[in-house]
């Protein structure tokens, strides 16, 4: 009698259904699963019909791109020649023309100092990371500004348009980082007197606005100096918004301070650690990672903050695009004006934006 095993063959799997897969799967899950979804799609389609067209064909089908003054503007789009005539001084501002290329020549050594810390294998880092902390700052003053080594001096008021812009966003977001994280420190310290300052310091600063703040260092800080003192007003718009981003950052990184387990601290102190050698090596780089979106949410804001110099006198980038736009011979393109404003700020933003998460990916090693 033999003992016959029956045997089985797995039949292949079968495709899924076309309508869950590929394009059309894509669409049925995300813009058609239900009812409403499909009359909000629908309806974001209309309203996508009705507005991009209409501007794609302003900004470029029936734009003018080629002249010298307004009469070559005369197809009824958008007259970019408006931009192009006065794209010097939105990008320098009055900075003399002769004297334009020093802003050039900085901005080169920056960019590629700054480009060299992206690559991972590039092996003099450190070097690269001083020059920029402490040499780079004392180069560009004397570049930009002049009045030594033969340079022509240039004064501040001249100063403006993109350059300005990022002047007063890049030293307001370095020295505000540092200033930030020793009020944060301060605030959660267990010295009465070292909180209770740094305290009342961040709730003051954070209960102003910003352009509070520029008008009392425009007209009311020189009334509290001694007589015959005087400080450029760059100086003191860039003192009082570099105090104001550091109130907020205090705050951001107080909240990543809080976030760290009670054990690192323990840890830390078991292991003999002072105070500052605890928070430098092993508290502070835990803290400032878990921030990393508020930190730079925060440089995004103070970056297009600055256009609120304007109101003491300093041309920004979107100040001497205003300015611009009320010349007699460039009037009605305001419009140009502000879309290319909006672009650069974007372009800008979005970059920075990118590169933190960038960061928040690199730095992502788990708990």
């Amino acid at each position: 009698m033999t003992d016959a095993t029956p045997t089985f063959e797995r039949s292949p799997d079968l495709p899924p259904p076309a309508s869950t897969v590929g394009v059309v799967g894509w669409l049925r899950q995300n813009l058609f699963s239900t009812w409403y979804n499909t009359l909000l799609t629908i309806l974001a389609l209309w309203i996508v019909w009705e507005a991009v067209p209409p501007v794609i064909s302003w900004a470029f089908l029936t734009a003018d791109w080629a002249g010298t003054s307004r009469d070559d503007c005369t197809s009824g789009g958008a007259c970019w020649v408006f931009i192009k005539e006065w794209f010097g001084q939105f990008i320098y501002g009055r900075y003399p023309i002769e004297e334009r290329w020093r802003i050039n020549f900085g901005s080169i050594i920056l960019i590629v100092c700054a480009a060299t810390l992206f690559f991972p294998r590039f092996p003099y880092k450190l070097w690269v990371s001083l020059f920029l902390i402490f040499v780079y700052p004392i180069v560009a003053f004397f570049l930009f500004s002049g009045d030594a080594f033969g340079l022509e001096w240039v004064e501040t008021p001249l100063w403006g348009g993109l350059f300005l812009t990022l002047v007063i966003a890049i030293v307001g977001c370095v020295f505000a980082l540092p200033i930030g994280i020793v009020l944060a420190l301060g605030r959660r310290s267990d010295m009465p007197a070292v909180r209770a300052v740094c305290v009342a310091f961040i709730e003051l600063w954070r209960g102003v606005p910003l352009i509070t703040v520029l008008f009392m260092a425009s007209v009311m800080f020189p009334l509290f100096v001694p007589e015959g003192l005087t400080f450029d007003k760059l100086l003191r718009a860039l003192i009082g918004i570099m105090l104001f981003q550091a109130a907020y950052l205090a705050e951001v990184i107080r909240g990543g301070l809080q976030a760290i387990p009670r054990g690192q601290y323990e840890g830390a102190q078991a292991l003999g650690l002072s105070y500052w050698k605890m928070m430098i090596l092993i508290i502070l780089p835990q803290a400032l990672k878990l921030v990393i979106p508020g930190i730079v949410n925060s440089f995004i804001a103070l970056l297009k903050d600055t256009t609120l110099v304007l109101i003491i006198g300093l041309f920004d980038f979107l100040g001497m695009i205003q300015a611009a736009g009320t010349n007699p011979d460039w009037l009605g393109f305001a419009v140009e004006g502000y879309v290319f404003a909006a672009f650069v700020f974007w372009v800008l933003c979005f970059g920075i934006s990118r590169y933190s998460l960038h960061l928040e990916r690199k730095l992502h090693t788990g708990h």
